[in-house]
């Protein structure tokens, strides 16, 4: 419990810092006064000034401000910033004095570091410790349902093992590399195999970067049945299995991959199955019973019923280091990537693809915080990277009191040539913070579900 409470203070306290930090420099420098810089909201509880600047920490943690003169009576300010400044503003470096693009700057100030902070662990971390890939491109499955015929045709010719040596001439060593390359070829696509076995061409009327990511999404790995993870309480902790057997036989069967083993576990929910195992060097038979649960399904971001064990394949995974300039590549990749990821999963939110019930407030970040720092110093500054890439997204959403709604005040003025008024300004501004609460209250519910009653 302690552990999960430092680190969520640690994640938190780093993410709030650099938000405000990046406010803080941006105002600074186009000359606009700082009143006060909190970590928190409400009464401060621990402060001193420098110059002409308060700095403190505040009582509630969930967040944090720059008052900067010209807005210390706007918004939320006397209702959850501490109330007003001891030091006088000078009217002449109010915030609403300065030019349309420097305020711009000082608005998107707060989200572009917490990218940039993304894009420096992600870099760091590849140049370091390297980021983990799945060593191989031989291929299992290959789903061709839903691809066009003549590309459907030509993947049909691989057989499982085939191993994809290049991409359109470029060598791929990892799962991922192939991904990769696969997303960014030109057509005619050309799949080359290794150990003599030719090419495969893939061509399309209309190539398009989501026919690229249902090629890539279309084949599995070549994985060995070998059990890496075995969920306590699931079918397969009741059976015996453990990490580190590997699955011969499944009803006499003989098991070659993964996939093949999976796809009979979740045709027969309900079933009995014999297993064959290898552990230790010797044969085992168990009797295991599948339980019809919500799985994803393969290919795909949607889940369907089916027949499910409680386990996860030992990976041939590897970490793959990177130089200097290829880490900073690697850490804008991931950065840019995992924010295209949020403005997806809003994007389903909003056209009722996804859930609500997806979404996690404080006690989601504490658990998956403690979490992170009792699986090592790497996970946990890996996770503070992807919870900074979604707090630069989320706070640039157009709501009032987010930073993406005072961006849209300021476009607004940049149109009508004059800024909204003070009085609208701080009505919208109020349903903001409204809104804000309503869907903190919201997601809190939803982690209360989640840990505490396990819904």
């Amino acid at each position: 419990m302690l552990l999960t409470i430092g680190a969520f203070a640690l994640v938190l306290g780093v993410l709030i810092f650099v938000h405000e930090a990046g406010h803080f420099i941006a105002a600074k420098a186009v000359g606009i006064q700082v009143l006060r810089f909190s970590l928190g909201f409400g009464k401060p509880m621990l402060s001193f000034r420098r110059g002409e600047t308060e700095y403190c920490i505040s009582a509630l943690p969930l967040g944090g401000y720059v008052k900067m003169a010209g807005l210390e009576d706007e918004g939320m300010a006397g209702e959850i910033e501490g109330g007003k400044s001891a030091v006088p503003v000078d009217p002449a470096r109010a915030f609403d004095k300065k030019g349309l693009p420097a305020r711009i700057v000082v608005i998107v100030a707060g989200v572009t570091m917490n990218f940039l902070l993304a894009v420096a662990i992600f870099s760091v971390l590849a140049g370091t410790v390297g980021e983990l890939r799945v060593d191989t491109t031989q291929v299992d499955t290959v789903r061709t349902a839903g691809l066009p015929p003549e590309i459907a045709t030509a993947l049909g010719t691989l057989r499982r093992g085939d191993r994809i040596a290049a991409v359109n001439g470029v060598a791929v060593r990892y799962w991922e590399d192939l991904g990769q390359a696969l997303l960014r070829a030109s057509f005619p696509v050309h799949l080359d195999l290794g150990d003599g076995r030719g090419a495969v061409v893939l061509t399309a009327a209309r190539p398009t970067d989501s026919l690229r990511l249902a090629i890539f999404g279309s084949f599995d790995p070549l994985i060995s049945p070998v059990i890496d993870v075995v969920e306590s309480g699931t079918p397969a902790d009741r059976a015996g299995l453990v990490p580190g057997d590997r699955v011969l036989r499944v009803n006499g069967d003989s098991m070659v991959s993964w996939a093949q083993f999976t796809r009979i576990v979740r045709g027969h929910a309900n079933d009995s199955l014999h297993l064959d195992l290898l552990r230790r060097g010797e044969t085992r038979a168990v009797r295991v019973v599948p339980i019809l649960h919500q799985v994803q399904a393969p290919g795909s971001d949607t889940a369907s019923m089916a027949g499910y064990l409680g386990i996860l394949p030992l990976l041939p995974e590897t970490h793959q280091r990177f130089g200097v300039v290829a880490a900073m590549q690697e850490g804008w990749r991931q950065s840019v990537d995992a924010a295209k990821g949020i403005f997806v999963f809003v994007g389903h939110l909003a056209s009722g693809q996804g859930s609500v019930r997806d979404l996690g407030g404080p006690i989601a970040i504490a658990s998956i915080s403690g979490k992170a720092a009792r699986a090592g110093v790497e996970m946990l500054v890996e996770f503070i990277a992807a919870l900074s890439v979604n707090l630069a997204v989320l706070n640039l959403l157009p709501i009032p009191i987010l930073d993406g709604g005072q961006l849209v005040f300021l476009l607004a003025e940049g149109i009508r040539r004059r800024p909204l008024s003070l009085d609208l300004r701080l009505r919208l501004t109020r349903v903001g913070f409204v809104f804000i609460i309503l869907l903190m209250t919201f997601v809190i519910g939803n982690d209360v579900l989640r840990y505490v009653f396990h819904r």
